[in-house]
Parts: C-alpha cells; structure tokens; sequence
C-alpha cells in the first residue's frame, strides 16, 4: 500500500502566560515570547494542509495548570489532529504526573481521565499509520529527574509492536535516543538530554520503527544508527534561536520510501521585528559561564587564565550547534581545545533540509 502524508514537527514550546514567567540572568529560553512564536508557526503552516502537527514535550515552561489549560485550548481550535508527549517541563515532580494527561485527551492521550499517571500512547494517526508516544520522564531514588523509560512501558512497547496491522510505526519520546553532539553520552552536560537506557529502546525498535522523534535538546539535528537503521530526528526549542519548527512530508511507491525534512524558523514576532538577531545575542550575551565550563571542566581542564582568553570565540558556539549544520574551525586554540571543539562539527545527515531514503515499510528482518 502506497503512503503519503505531511505532518509538522514544533518541539519544547515552554508556554509561559505572563505571570507564570520566571527570570533567571543566565537563561537562554526566550519564554517572554513562546505564545506569539507559536502564534507564528500556526500562522505559517495553515495553508499547508499538514495532516497532523507533532509536539514532542516540554509544552509549558514548568508545568503551570494555568499554561497547560491554554495549550490545550488552543490546540482546540486548530483544524487538525494534533498529537503531544510530555517533557522534563510539564511534569517537573512525581505528583505532576497526574495533573498532565487530563489537558491533553484529544491530543493522543485518550485514556487520560481513566489512567492519569499512564504518560504514554498508541494511536493511528492515519490509515495503516501509528504514532507511539513514550514517557521517558522518570525520577530517580534522590527525586531527581532523568531520562529513562520503565520496565512496564517497555514490555507494552514490546507488545504493541507485535500487533501487524500498520504499515508504518512512528515513535516520539522527549529524551534523545541517539548521539545528538560530540560524546553527548560520556559528557555531564550531554548526558541530562538523553535517555538512560536508549539501548534497550533501540533494541526493542530494531527492524520495526525507524524513525523517532525527539526534542529536550533545543538544536536542529538529525542523528542515525548503522547498528539500529534508525534515525532519531531532534527538533529545536521555539523559545531559543534558532526558533526552528519542520514540515516533514513521507511518500512511498514502487520505487521506495523517503522522509522530505525541511526546516523553517520564525524570524519575526510584533514583539521583535528581527527575532533571530535578538535572540542570537541574546544566546551569546549569557554563553560565557557555559563555554566557560566547557573549557575548565573535563576533558579540557583548562587554567582558568587560558579558558578567559578563548571565551570570546567561542560566544556563539551552542548557537552555531542549535542552527544545525555547524562547522567549526579554531585555528588559534591550544591543541587540545582545538581537536575538543572542532568535534561539535556536524556529521552526515544533514540536519534541516533532507530526503532521507529508508527502508520500505513492508520490508521485515
């Protein structure tokens, strides 16, 4: 059977009503403008006739009542479906668990009211088509959060994926699955992104599901496993530059299946004419005390004398690595911080605008 659909993808809109915004000096979240940004894609993708728009977690900036009530009021009113996972955001303590599915019934979780701590999903968002939405939301034994998906989820996970009746298996998860950045696994500030045992996700997927879509990472990236034939395609934050959202258009026939990605950003708000200038100096304005722990913290272990001198170049770094498709060249870097540095380069697959050929969808192991 053919298949041919378009969907949209806007990841971690951090939905902050005015009086819900919390100011920190050092946050990069543009949170003041997360309603008219997502005002604007709206806008955008109207005239597109998307067959379902995707939010892959972190819909509000921590979890409000009041910011879930207007998502989902407003996703309401949008003439498609919509679907919605939740992230580190909307659920920031165990008891919140409870308070997420009811707001978002009709967008996926529809055993909401009868199973609120159940925070993942299995739905047919098109004939022979199924999206699979997981939780990776979980707290450790100290009550701090982290990325990892439960025993009982992913023996469910296993179970529905044993059901032969669609063509194509979609998973979102908020957690990045794969590698997004240079040993994002082994580094401290990577691994909080990512999901704990991802491993044992990959191997429950394998030859079943072959695309994944994530978020929590806010930068464009497209990141694939040889191991697993799995892409895990991460989408930026709406409320940091770049401000990105995609439009993604799937297609199979007699010659094969493709994934058309393309990448969008929005560049104006009323509130800011040149959204992207502002928000990259905004981004660069606080990057000092992140750039300079890259360079003081391991591997580097840089003096703190040496790590002030190269701060300077290294001011729009994570912006670089949020637009995607970034090369890096520090010709005047100490080696090692060299070598360190030019590893965030991006590596094949382009991360904005893409075909991706893939396997067909009535192929088995």
């Amino acid at each position: 059977m053919a298949l041919k659909f378009k969907f949209a993808i806007a990841s971690d809109l951090h939905i902050a009503l005015p009086h819900t915004i919390w100011h920190h000096p050092s946050r990069f979240h543009l949170v003041e403008y997360s309603i008219p940004a997502f005002e604007e894609v709206l806008s955008q993708i109207a005239h597109l006739d998307i067959d379902f728009l995707l939010l892959p977690g972190d819909l509000t900036q921590h979890g409000e009542p009041e910011n879930h009530q207007w998502l989902s009021e407003r996703l309401a009113q949008l003439p498609y479906p919509v679907y919605v996972i939740a992230g580190n955001h909307d659920v920031p303590r165990p008891e919140t668990f409870d308070q997420f599915t009811p707001h978002y019934t009709n967008f996926g979780f529809k055993s909401g009211k009868s199973e609120p701590r159940k925070l993942y999903y299995e739905c047919e968002v098109l004939p022979k088509v199924r999206l699979i939405g997981l939780n990776s939301n979980q707290f450790d034994a100290e009550g701090q959060q982290i990325g990892w998906i439960d025993d009982e989820q992913l023996i469910w996970l296993e179970s529905i994926l044993e059901n032969q009746d669609y063509e194509l298996n979609l998973v979102t998860i908020h957690h990045n699955v794969l590698e997004h950045m240079h040993d994002q696994s082994c580094n401290a500030l990577g691994q909080r992104y990512m999901l704990g045992n991802a491993d044992r996700l990959c191997q429950i997927l394998r030859a079943k599901v072959q695309l994944i879509f994530t978020g929590h990472l806010h930068v464009q990236d497209i990141a694939y496993s040889d191991r697993y034939d799995l892409y895990d395609i991460t989408t930026g934050s709406l409320v940091s530059f770049p401000h990105p959202y995609r439009i993604l258009s799937y297609s199979s026939d007699d010659s094969g299946d493709r994934l058309e990605i393309e990448s969008f950003r929005v560049k104006s708000i009323p509130e800011q004419p040149d959204l992207l200038h502002f928000s990259r100096e905004w981004m660069g304005d606080r990057s000092h005390p992140f750039v300079l722990r890259l360079l003081t913290h391991a591997p580097l272990h840089l003096p703190i004398e040496i790590a002030e001198t190269l701060t300077p170049e290294l001011r729009y770094f994570w912006a670089y690595i949020a637009d995607g498709d970034a090369k890096f060249e520090f010709p005047n870097f100490p080696p090692i911080a060299k070598k360190y540095f030019e590893a965030f380069s991006d590596v094949p697959p382009k991360d904005n605008n893409i075909t991706l050929a893939l396997r067909s969808h009535n192929q088995t192991e």
